[in-house]
This record gives C-alpha cells, structure tokens and sequence, in this order.
C-alpha cells in the first residue's frame, strides 16, 4: 500500500490549494483526480466564463464608443472559432501553471477515481498508469466539489438545453436564449448573450434576482439589465419545455399569474449546484453526507468531520461555506495548515467577497440590510449613487454604492456595489468588514480622485458625519 502523510481527493481549487500548502509545510501529498487539475473553475467556470465575459465587455465598448463618445466604430463580426481559441489558450496556460506548481511541491498527482476504503485509507481505480491502494497517516481531505443541478424531465443535451458546464462549450451563438435562474450564473450567461446580440429572457422564481444579494443589488441590476435590453422575469416559473429541432419552446407562469410562452434557440439552466459524492462510499469511512448531499464538518473551525483525520473543502461544504473558489483557496489552506500542525484562524465567511461578472457588475462582502436587521442590530445606511462622482459619470452604467453599519459609528456590517468594475473594488471593504472597522476609520483615509472607489469613500464619510458630496 502507498503511504503519504495527506491524501487529497480532487484537484479542483480547494483540492490542489490544500495539496500545495500542505507540501510546502513539509507533509507528503497524494492528489488524486479522476478529471484534470483545476477543477470546474478552471476548465468549466470561473476562467472560461470570464474569459467570455471580457470579449463580451470589448463587444459593448464598441457600441459605447460609437453611440455615447461619437467614436465612429462598427463592429463587423464576432469570429467565434478566434473567440474560443483565446479562451482556450487562457484556459490551457492556467492548467500548465497549476501542474506545474504542483509539480515543483513535490505533490505526487495519481489519476483515477478515489473510494474510501477506511478513515485513512483510498482506493484509486480508472486509470491505465497506476492507481492501487493509499494510506493516509495524518488525514484524508475530502474535495470532489460539485456539479450543475438539474431538472426532471430536462435533461442537457450539450446543444438545445445546456447547464453552465456546458454552455460556453455548446457549438456557435445563439440568437436567442431562455436562462432559468437568475443567481449570480445565470445572470452572468445572460448578460454575455446579451452583449453578444441574443435576444435573452432571465426567468427567476424568487421576486428579484440574485435573491441572496441585498435588495438594493436586485434592483440596480435589475435596471442595468433592463437597460441593455434583458427580458428579466422576477416570481416566474417554469412550467415545461419541449424541445425542438431549431431550439426551444418553454411555458412561464409570470408574477400575475399570466401564462408566457417562450422561444429560444437555447435553454440555460442555471438553478444551482449540488455536491458530488458519486462513488466515494462515504460510508466506509464512517461518514454519511445530509439530506442536501453536502459533508458537514463537526468543528468548523478545522472543518474536520466527526471521524478524526477526514477534513472537507470546497462545494461539498455547506452553508456558511459560500461555494466560491477562493473560499475554497481560504479552506484548503486552513486544512492544509491544521493537518501540519500549525497553528491557523478558521475561515471568516463572513468576510468572503462575492462577485457577479455580468454587465454592470456587483460585488458585496458582509451582511445585507435586511440580514443585519434581522440579527437584532440596529443600523445605519448610507447609499452613494455611482453618477454622484465624476468617473462613475464618465461610465454612465449607473450603480451604486451601499454601506449598512451599526448605528452610532458602530462596525461596519456589510458594504453592497453595483456597477463597472466593482468586482476590483471590493477588496477594500473585505478588510473593512474582515478588521470590525467604523466608518470614521475608514473617512480619516483619503480615497483617490477620480475613480470610481472614491464613491466608497464618500460613503464612510457621510456616515461618519463628514459628508462632502452627499449630504
């Protein structure tokens, strides 16, 4: 039997971050991954999507340019094929450079699928240059992340019907598209079909999209995309959908009860995620995941499960685990760091930035108004429209900055952006929130002029008494 000191299973961005810390604090590591390193962030999600969504920017700074600024500039065609191949390349140069890393540590990378065969102990199979049986003697950590959450009777296809895993990858672009789910996904695929010229309708069951959000979000995205063109449906449901050989016939309840029929030459589903634990046979460890399928530490603060040595990462967290790549950097490191010996903070979700690329943006870090009132806290807020400073003028994407603190000067509680860049801009209030700082610490700091984050500064400085463009 192979022993190492730590066997890591699954080489997403929780998995290789706790297999890379955990080798440079001198344990033997074994990784093992039935799929690529990286995980669906690098090859499906984060990196892709991203990718994606700056071509769709330079795509509407072409119609800014032309409408807005009186740059006469015309946009020819989207070369798809040039398209992908950027992404791709993006893509296969973060993959290199994760491998690599991983390499360099020392990590010993075995392909196959993983199943627990005891508390310490893996079999890996699946694969034609090796596998076989593994010990752990320190301890197994479990991070075989997520996928895609889909609907009866709905099933993917990769081409009509596509789920996020897929929908950058599905052939061309569609002149129309139906997005079910109006979370932080499905807004984002909305907003580049949008920008790519599809006809898009954003079809989300709860009153407003990204409904975990502040309200306030909800609103200015709502009108962002409004504004852009987006047919976005808030309280709507889908009833069924049938597929068709040129695309998609699907029936929405609307807020009013109305019943819609809608076409599109794509159907995204983008309802959630749910952890994957397909073949891992928790039980033979002695662990059982909940009923949403999630693996539930006993102490959070090692994020080690009730049998000692088994430690969780990643998607297959639940709840107050955000299920955001860098959370996951922040878990791997934690478990990589305990499993070492090494004396480590638990993870503070509280101050976990959470972004959505769409066009305008959002970013937030800490609690929502409505979180923060219903904790018993009683508050202050302040709301700084983005046009109220000249840069956010100079954008004209409308937005807004939003801080909700204790009253009195008290702690800052949570600070909500909605507008260009602001997942850039959202640093800065993670330290905010992270530190317990009070809007006067953050007005002695002069912000600079002009940008956009001057409008954060304006903020803090009206709560704290000093406001100077906002009264």
């Amino acid at each position: 039997m192979n022993t190492a000191d730590v066997i890591v299973i699954g080489g997403g961005t929780g998995g290789y971050s706790t297999a890379l810390r955990a080798a440079a604090l001198g344990l033997d590591v074994v990784l093992v991954e039935r799929d690529k390193v990286g995980g669906t962030c690098l090859h499906r999600g984060c990196i892709p999507s991203k990718a994606m969504l700056h071509a769709a920017e330079l795509v509407d700074g072409i119609a800014e340019a032309r409408e807005r600024w009186g740059v006469k500039a015309t946009l020819d065609t989207v070369d798809w094929a040039a398209l992908v191949a950027t992404r791709d390349d993006i893509v296969a140069r973060n993959h290199r450079g994760v491998e690599a890393h991983l390499a360099h540590a020392g990590v010993r990378v075995v392909r196959g699928g993983a199943r627990l065969t005891g508390p310490r102990s893996v079999r890996v199979a699946g694969v034609p240059d090796g596998g076989g049986d593994f010990s752990a003697r320190r301890g197994i950590v479990l991070a075989t992340g997520s996928r895609p959450r889909t609907l009866p009777g709905l099933e993917p296809d990769g081409r009509r019907v596509v789920t996020s895993d897929d929908a950058l990858f599905a052939p061309g672009l569609p002149a129309s598209v139906l997005v079910l789910g109006g979370g932080a996904i499905g807004v984002e695929y909305a907003s580049f079909h949008r920008s790519m010229g599809a006809e898009v309708t954003l079809v989300e069951a709860a009153e407003r999209i990204v409904p975990l959000e502040d309200a306030d979000v909800g609103r200015h995205l709502t009108r962002g995309l409004k504004k852009r063109g987006v047919d976005v449906r808030t309280g709507a449901r889908l009833l069924d959908a049938e597929v068709l050989d040129d695309g998609v016939r699907a029936r929405v309840r609307t807020d009013r009860g109305e019943i819609r029929t809608v076409q599109a030459e794509r159907l995204l589903v983008a309802v959630g995620r749910v952890p994957v634990t397909d073949g891992l046979d928790l039980a033979a460890a002695g662990l059982a995941a909940d009923g949403r399928g999630f693996v539930v530490p006993a102490d959070w603060d090692r994020l080690e499960t009730a049998v000692p040595g088994v430690h969780v990462v990643g998607d297959l967290l639940p709840p107050p685990s955000p299920g955001l790549a860098h959370a996951s950097f922040a878990e791997g490191l934690l478990v990589a760091e305990t499993l070492a010996g090494v004396g480590t903070a638990p993870v503070d979700y509280a101050a976990v930035p959470r972004v959505t690329y769409s066009s305008p943006q959002t970013a937030a870090v800490g609690l929502t108004e409505a979180e923060a009132r219903a904790r018993g806290h009683d508050v202050a807020v302040d709301t700084m429209p983005l046009t109220a400073v000249a840069k956010g003028m100079v954008h004209g994407q409308g937005g807004m900055v939003k801080v909700v603190a204790e009253a009195g000067d008290g702690r800052v509680l949570g600070v909500h952006l909605v507008g260009p860049h602001v997942s850039e801009m959202i640093a800065e209030s993670q330290l905010i929130v992270g530190w317990d700082a009070q809007p006067s610490d953050v007005a002695r700091h002069v912000h600079p002029h002009p940008t956009l984050s001057e409008a954060v500064g304006e903020a803090f400085l009206t709560l704290a008494g000093r406001g100077l463009h906002q009264q």
